[in-house]
């Protein structure tokens, strides 16, 4: 089945559970060379009057240097048949293995990124604006910088527009 470019105007879906319960998987880079990664954090909105989706990256991370160093990447997703891949993508380093070889998704080019075969939905995103996450930017005391950073550096976001949606035919 392949993709078709559809108009975000027209999509309906709850990002609750694409993203918080579904997960996405990040990708970055181009043909030659690319990673992607598993995320359950992200937004999606409206900001500077563009589609955006803000995505949430540490920097000890491989895809890191994908999403550093291009302009564009894609956020993939999938059906739950996918879902050991998404858990494998999200617990193993591409440093260290082919995660497409260990999970058997199909690549593909979008727009001059990489996306996948399998997934539903993919968004192409331009990257507008960065910045990294602190601890003093937190304005409560419930305990989220101890939970979440006490091992792992602070994430840095990116606020991304998207520039076009792909779905199934």
């Amino acid at each position: 089945m392949a993709f078709k470019k559809i108009s975000l105007d027209g999509l309906s879906f709850n990002p609750f559970e694409k993203i918080g319960k579904e997960w996405t998987l990040i990708t970055g880079g181009n043909a030659e060379k690319f990673n992607t990664m598993t995320a359950s954090w992200g937004q999606l909105g409206v900001l500077w009057n563009k589609n955006v989706l803000t995505c949430y990256i540490r920097p000890n991370r491989y895809t890191y240097e994908f999403i550093e160093n291009g302009d564009f990447f894609t956020c993939s997703f999938f059906g739950g048949e996918c879902r050991k891949a998404l858990s494998f993508c999200g617990s193993h380093s591409g440093r260290d293995c082919d995660k497409v070889k260990e999970t058997g998704l199909t690549p593909c080019e979008l727009d001059g990124c990489m996306a996948f075969e399998e997934a539903e939905l993919v968004f192409v995103c331009r990257k507008l604006y960065s910045y990294d996450l602190q601890e003093s930017g937190f304005l409560t005391d419930d305990g989220i910088p101890e939970k979440f950073f006490s091992t792992d550096p602070y994430h840095r976001a990116y606020i991304s527009e998207i520039t076009a949606v792909y779905s199934k035919e």
